[in-house]
């Protein structure tokens, strides 16, 4: 139904227009009509017209201020002007109120059902419009919940890459460098010492008021709410600055306090949180253990990292995001990047020190025995005592700077590349334990949720295997050999359709089709008809 107001001083008009109207389009509108332009502003309020047929020289508010008024409110109206003057006098003003057209009185019946068919069809395009707006923003609002949670477990889980963090980044629409973890947990009291009383009766209580308490978090900080996971909710909160000042830090701590207090009187229990010191997003994992730690540690409500002194303090211009970004190269098995990190961090030491010393000598076997220590714990090499014997004479032997930088950057690589061989080893052998339970299974109702709770890794990281093995995503593998076990029925049994399509692993036979036209460019009618002689 198109609302179209008639604003005209003339009652003869009014009803002349009406009737054209009525006669032209019968009840697809609903009309209203004024008849000057005090008038107009008032019903332009409370009708909410899509189009409004505006006579230009009226008593009082003439038709030009009637329509700027009315634009103020409303800047989706059609405004179509009356006036039985030349039009020119008119145009620039209605230029910039946005007039659509000008019909000169006597209004001839063609000429008014025209330029209302034209003025329907805009309004029938912008509801169009706004209605697939809104889907759309429905539809980004229920995805954007997943996006985020699957960015807090990338953060829990570590060892993600920074292609990984960008892609979030940029779906979240967060332009920010940095950023800081907030731990949220909840109980009904919080005793001396910082404890929480019946904390999963807690979590229980608040997961049925959990959609209110995320707006509350998000409105509060401005951050992303991951899901409640017993009575713990993970907050990454974006930060413009990694230099945290004592201001920032109580600014966040307030900020906090404020909204637990809030979340306690609408909520009715007792919440504490930890927060992490700012970090690179690729750092983010530290920042969460700092905030899991405050949360323990602290005896308070409200407890920052930065109160429990629990970061190395570093001198003056020691390079602590290089030796971050070099062990965090040695974790993830880059050796490219741990190759150029080490020389990095090696020509500071040079610069710094130009005669080799002992400070130096320990620095690099610290390192070396550190980035070892990963290796080994990630199951890459086997520990054994005595193989590390040599090292210190070793490096007592070298008295020139070359020759150290060289077992140093050497013995790096080396344990970042134990570190990639395993990765590699693990990641082959769970998307090949994959494939094979697909191969047997795969014409059953099979989920990413089931395949990954047989080769017992999560959903998310087996996806994210799967891909970077297969080179195509989990979806796409098993239609691959549904459609391919389908052709070798159609071509090799007298199975009808439906009983083929069962067979393959499909449910909705018209949904079969579908899929198999499109990966094979035709319907499985089709295909059998083409390819089978009889």
């Amino acid at each position: 139904m198109v609302r179209i107001l008639i604003c005209d001083d003339e009652g003869i008009v009014q009803e002349s227009l009406k009737f054209m109207i009525h006669k032209s389009f019968g009840g697809t509108c609903e009309l209203e009509s004024a008849k000057n332009g005090r008038t107009a502003i008032e019903l332009a309020e409370s009708f909410r017209p899509d189009i409004i047929l505006m006579d230009i020289q009226m008593p009082g508010i003439n038709g030009i201020e009637a329509m700027q008024e009315i634009r103020q409110n409303n800047k989706n109206v059609i405004f179509i002007v009356l006036t039985a003057y030349d039009k020119f006098t008119y145009t620039q003003r209605s230029i910039d109120i946005g007039v659509m057209a000008y019909l000169t009185k006597p209004i001839n019946r063609d000429t008014l059902t025209g330029t209302l068919q034209k003025a329907m069809q805009a309004v029938k395009g912008r509801k169009e419009k706004a209605s697939n707006d809104l889907r759309i923003k429905e539809k980004l609002e229920s995805v954007v919940p997943i996006i985020e949670n699957g960015f807090v477990y990338c953060i829990l889980l570590g060892g993600a890459k920074e292609e990984e963090y960008a892609n979030y980044l940029g779906l979240l629409n967060i332009q920010a460098e940095y950023g800081y973890v907030m731990v949220l947990e909840c109980g009904d009291e919080l005793q001396q010492g910082g404890g929480l009383t019946n904390p999963m009766g807690a979590g229980i209580k608040l997961q049925k008021h959990y959609l209110a308490f995320r707006e509350y978090v998000k409105d509060a900080t401005e951050g992303i709410v991951g899901s409640l996971m017993a009575n713990r909710v993970i907050v990454l909160v974006p930060c413009e600055k990694q230099e945290e000042e004592f201001e920032g830090r109580m600014k966040e701590i307030n900020c906090a306090n404020s909204m637990i207090r809030k979340l306690e009187q609408q909520f009715a229990m007792k919440f504490k949180a930890g927060i992490g010191s700012v970090k690179k997003w690729k750092f983010m994992p530290e920042s969460y253990r700092e905030a899991i730690d405050s949360a323990r540690q602290g005896d308070g409500k409200v407890t920052h990292a930065g109160d429990l002194a629990m970061n190395c303090i570093y001198e003056e211009d020691y390079p602590d995001e290089l030796e971050r970004e070099l062990f965090d190269a040695v974790e993830r098995g880059d050796e490219e990047r741990t190759k150029k990190l080490s020389a990095r961090f090696f020509e500071w030491m040079m610069a710094l020190y130009p005669e080799l010393n002992n400070s130096v000598r320990l620095k690099a076997i610290e390192f070396v025995l550190w980035a070892e220590r990963i290796a080994y714990l990630q199951g890459g090499r086997l520990y054994r005592f005595l193989v590390r014997e040599e090292y210190l004479d070793t490096l007592l032997s070298f008295e020139a700077y070359g020759e150290l930088e060289l077992w140093f950057v050497q013995k790096m690589e080396a344990a970042s590349r134990q570190v990639a061989k395993k990765q590699q080893d693990k990641a082959d052998d769970v998307v090949e334990q994959a494939k094979a339970y697909i191969a047997k299974h795969f014409t059953d109702e099979l989920s990413l949720d089931e395949m990954a709770r047989e080769v017992g890794i999560s959903p998310f990281y087996l996806s994210k295997l799967f891909k970077e093995a297969e080179g195509v995503n989990y979806i796409d593998y098993v239609t691959k050999l549904r459609i391919a076990y389908a052709k070798e029925l159609l071509l090799g049994t007298e199975q009808s359709i439906k009983e083929i399509c069962h067979a393959s692993g499909y449910g909705d036979p018209n949904y079969f089709s579908r899929i198999f036209k499109k990966w094979t460019g035709t319907t499985p009618t089709e295909f059998r008809e083409k390819n089978v002689t009889r």
